[in-house]
């Protein structure tokens, strides 16, 4: 028989897996949902209540499951962490840990860490850096919809389940998200599953997309005991939609799931041949920034293509040495106009607010460039990277002759947690009056990616947005480099002379 042991996120207690249990339990598994010290909505956690009071609380649970039984381990958002402490000195009772829309904590790494929300977690660290009471103090719970959003989507919870959440709910011992988390790496040898939750976050395409980039995190997951399901939800899934998550649980226990790859070629994909050939032309590397000037008078229009993201900061070559910018700036100087490129530093989702500054500080250079036509400027978008023309669409100057973007991520992630009024492209365009917009669309893109690109369309539309829209029917994220065919570079060269002519417009 296989026994499941489920512990639930923050400010919840072992309640929110009643629909889940009773699933499990008509399966013929058993089912042994976990309170957490302080979270059982009656009374306030003690004070020293910190993430060892919750593993303890795991452990006790482990240990009191009968040998002999297959064991899973499911940690939802923040009990992924007492789950991996737990699993970490039981790992030979252990037979599979399944994360349910939850990260990938690190030894040595608080769960503060994994809040999502970027101002609630700066807040949370100064209480940890002033020590004292505040630091051990609680966390007040949710009262509202909009509170619970901080922490993750709540897209398909119905609402009574939200509300029924919001009276649960117990306020969060603060020890408990700020003390790190500490393994000895005996958890490495247990089998895992993830459970992704689509309306939050990534999907397992997106995943195996950012592998096949060979971030350096994530090549773990494509080993073989590594599994993965995705459920087209918010954060709740036991809330939300309790048969499929717990037929997803049931799976994982079976050893089923996707399993990702590796890339199939020696080259990952930003790397391999561009779909179009472009003349060789020198280059300029100042800082952060390359320049591709044309040998003619100037000065010249210039297109800066700013990369996609997040990029680990160890990544080797870095952005502007990738056959996609080195292509399209090299298409640029063809066409007799300056090419720019730059690495910025969005290294992870926290990184927004400085890539941000990167690439003003290189339009201000570009601008400054006496070979360039500071009043023809055209700023070029790709992936992640879109959600930073944001702030160029809100309030256009009068020299940004166009904004492009291509296979864009137009809303952040539900769990990416920007800070509000900022990087949300969607809303953005309502300010962009007359901006010329040229938006490439692929179209075998991710599902999470493409309702960004819808949620954008639909804004455009409604204030009248001077918005071209560059289909690519069979094209993937990443064409000019996996779908080398004409079809892309039909699209590339659209692209292109659509920005190139509202820059010499």
């Amino acid at each position: 028989m296989t026994a499941f042991i489920l512990v639930a996120g923050v400010f919840t207690g072992g309640d929110v897996w009643d629909a889940t249990v009773a699933r499990l339990a008509a399966a013929g598994a058993e089912a042994h949902p976990v309170t957490l010290t302080g979270l059982a909505g009656e009374a306030l956690a003690a004070p020293g209540t910190d993430l060892e009071t919750h593993i303890a609380d795991v452990l006790r649970a482990i240990d009191a499951v009968a040998a002999g039984q297959d064991l899973v381990l499911v940690g939802h958002d923040y009990g992924i962490h007492p789950v991996l402490g737990a699993a970490d000195r039981r790992a030979d009772r252990i037979t599979r840990i399944v994360y349910a829309d939850a990260g990938m904590p690190q030894d040595g790494l608080p769960a503060l860490a994994a809040v999502p929300d970027q101002t609630l977690r700066e807040e949370l660290a100064l209480l940890a850096e002033q020590g004292g009471e505040a630091a051990a103090g609680l966390l007040p719970a949710p009262t509202t919809a909009t509170e619970w959003q901080r922490w993750g989507s709540t897209a398909g919870v119905p609402t009574e389940e939200l509300e029924r959440l919001t009276q649960l709910a117990a306020p969060q011992p603060l020890g408990t998200l700020l003390q790190p988390l500490r393994l000895t790496g005996a958890v490495a040898a247990v089998p895992t599953s993830a459970v992704l939750c689509t309306g939050n976050g990534a999907g397992i395409e997106l995943i195996q997309n950012f592998v096949n980039m060979g971030h350096p995190a994530l090549q773990a997951l494509v080993d073989p005991r590594v599994s993965f399901f995705e459920l087209a939800t918010g954060h709740w899934p036991m809330l939300s939609c309790p048969d499929e998550l717990a037929g997803a649980l049931l799976a994982a226990a079976a050893g089923e799931g996707h399993r990702l790859t590796r890339p199939d070629s020696e080259l990952p994909p930003h790397l391999r041949p561009f779909a179009l050939e472009a003349p060789e032309v020198p280059r300029e590397r100042r800082d952060r920034l390359d320049l591709y000037v044309p040998e003619a008078d100037g000065p010249l229009p210039a297109v800066l293509f700013v990369h996609g993201g997040p990029v680990p900061a160890d990544a080797r070559p870095t952005p502007r040495d990738w056959t996609l910018m080195t292509g399209y700036a090299r298409l640029a100087v063809e066409a007799g106009v300056v090419g720019a490129a730059l690495d910025h530093r969005l290294h992870d989702i926290t990184d927004f607010p400085l890539a941000a500054a990167d690439v003003a500080a290189a339009v201000d250079r570009l601008r400054a460039d006496p070979r360039v036509d500071g009043d023809r400027i055209a700023l070029w978008f790709f992936s992640g990277g879109s959600l930073l023309s944001a702030e160029w669409l809100s309030a256009p100057p009068a020299w940004l002759r166009c904004l492009a973007a291509t296979y864009p991520v137009l809303v952040p992630m539900g769990n990416w947690g920007l800070p509000e009024g900022r990087f949300r492209p969607a809303e953005a365009v309502r300010g962009a009056g007359n901006l010329p917009i040229v938006l490439t669309r692929a179209g075998l893109e991710t599902a999470e990616i493409d309702a960004t690109i819808e949620e954008f369309l639909a804004s455009a539309r409604d204030c009248a947005a001077e918005l071209e829209v560059v289909d690519v029917p069979n094209g993937h994220h990443g064409f000019e480099t996996l779908d080398p065919t004409d079809e892309s570079r039909k699209a590339i060269r659209h692209a292109l002379t659509s920005v190139l002519a509202h820059l010499r417009h």
